[in-house]
């Protein structure tokens, strides 16, 4: 007996109010998941369109469960694990535009559209400039939602009451500017008239918007067991973590319109997504970056062993409250909320993830979630912070490619690989060895985008730190850095 509505008792429809690009796993388990929370607290009775944005999908699978699936959330509330299932109510139906994309466009003569949400990955947000005006269907994700507004713009006279809230999720930085941009890059491509360019822009509002939720999608190796438990069978059972976080830029009558705060979802509507994205790159990102060298060399394999560690376990606190926390543009109380979430994250016994899944292209990323905050304390405070100069170490003694006899796996730039196996390959084990190898990697500009030798006492700080793991091994070391 597969999910239906005839299966699912308490199955409701409910007004078209969202049309949605993107039917995967995220989506399901965070947007579509919080108007479902809203539609049950009788806030904001609306549906959700799905329109499938690549011609493989699961509008079909959508279709056939009448737009029900079964959402499993699960990790550390309140400090004990909790799991949760639900089936999700908020899906009307899926249409494949490649299949009938009138069908698709016929959704913009709709009274009561309001939204649009979009997750098409990181480069769905992109020109393609074999999208022509009249194309069936046209291929990128912009060019489809150019010619869905203006399909909505022609029927309805350019009415300024039928404008849209557009929230894409994204995962590039200012992603509502960057639509909006290839929108109105579309409207001069395809030579639409002024008059529709003039409504995309005076009644339609591009928010720029960062989404936080772990999604581990189907759970494949359980599936069947699941489905014993739930009494039917779901082909499209989706899990992810309970924490979610949807921060909003744009205008506040937004949160009127939806009112996901009003019933206690974790979404704020802001005038500027920086300082959040911020927070989540130096804490949430900067964090698993900063522990990846330290952790594994210590022995550890996974994020939730480091934690539980008292050694790592309090070097990943001190990090997070002495450094980073003190680098942010935030109220005190809101990083450390977020800390103490983050941590819960680490420590979710539903996930186990391994620091090697994490530690790939590490150079870049101590450069984009580690940097900003070393270089932010330097200049707040005159000092280094030296448990982000004792990981930065690490890392070096990591690129060398050994933990005790066994070979790492690493898994970065061939040049960088490169860099460090003939730096290591002339180590002659001296001091002077050490701050040989450590001034080639500081001026490895190619990563840095600077020459790293520049910031006052880093050269020195990193070479006496390299060379205590050398000589003294990493749990020796990292002690006497925790001191």
């Amino acid at each position: 007996m597969r999910l239906s509505s005839k299966v699912y008792k308490d199955y409701k429809r409910y007004p078209e109010k969202v049309v949605q690009f993107g039917e995967g796993n995220f989506l399901r388990a965070f947007a579509d998941w919080m108007i479902d929370e809203m539609n049950e607290k009788g806030v904001f009775n609306g549906s959700v369109v799905v329109v499938q944005p690549l011609r493989g999908g699961l509008v079909d699978k959508l279709n056939e469960q009448d737009g029900l699936y079964t959402l499993i959330l699960q990790g550390i509330k309140d400090g004990k694990a909790k799991r949760t299932y639900k089936v999700v109510n908020s899906i009307s139906r899926g249409i494949n535009p490649y299949d009938d994309y009138e069908a698709f466009l016929k959704v913009a003569e709709s009274e009561t559209i309001r939204f649009v949400i979009s997750n098409t990955t990181e480069a769905g947000i992109a020109f393609d400039e074999n999208d022509a005006f009249d194309a069936i269907p046209h291929n990128s994700f912009p060019a489809k939602l150019t010619a869905f507004m203006y399909r909505r713009y022609k029927y309805f006279n350019g009415r300024s009451d039928k404008g849209l809230i557009i929230l894409p999720c994204e995962l590039i930085d200012r992603n509502g500017e960057k639509l909006k941009e290839m929108v109105l890059k579309y409207v001069d491509y395809w030579n639409l008239e002024k008059g529709f360019a003039d409504w995309v822009l005076k009644w339609n509002v591009f928010c720029t918007t960062l989404v936080d939720r772990i999604v581990t999608g189907y759970p494949k190796d359980d599936a069947a067991e699941i489905e014993k438990e739930l009494g039917y069978e779901d082909s499209l059972i989706d899990v992810g973590e309970l924490f979610h976080l949807w921060v909003i830029e744009g205008p506040k009558w937004i949160e009127k319109e939806f009112p996901a705060r009003e019933i206690g979802l974790n979404v704020r509507f802001v005038d500027d997504v920086t300082p959040y994205r911020d927070r989540k790159v130096r804490i949430l990102n900067g964090l698993h970056t900063t522990m990846v060298p330290v952790a594994y060399l210590y022995g550890i394999d996974t994020v939730g062993e480091a934690m539980e560690d008292d050694v790592v376990g309090k070097f990943i606190k001190d990090v997070a409250y002495d450094e980073i926390m003190k680098t942010l543009d935030l109220p005190d109380d809101e990083i450390k909320e977020f800390i103490g979430e983050v941590f819960d994250r680490f420590k979710n016994p539903y996930v186990k993830h391994y620091l090697m899944s994490i530690a790939l292209n590490s150079m870049s990323k101590y450069e984009t979630r580690v940097l900003p905050s070393l270089l932010q304390y330097v200049k707040a405070y005159g000092e280094l912070p030296k448990k982000l100069v004792f990981s930065l170490s690490a890392y070096i003694e990591f690129y060398k490619g050994k933990r005790g006899d066994e070979a790492i796996p690493l898994n970065d730039d061939p040049d960088i690989l490169k860099m460090y196996q003939e730096l290591w390959k002339d180590f002659d084990g001296s001091r002077e060895g050490i701050k040989d190898i450590v001034t080639n990697v500081l001026s490895y500009d190619k990563v840095w985008k600077m020459d790293l030798n520049e910031i006052a006492g880093l050269n020195d700080a990193v070479t006496e730190y390299l060379y205590s793991i050398e000589k003294n091994g990493i749990k020796e070391s990292l002690k006497e850095v925790l001191k």
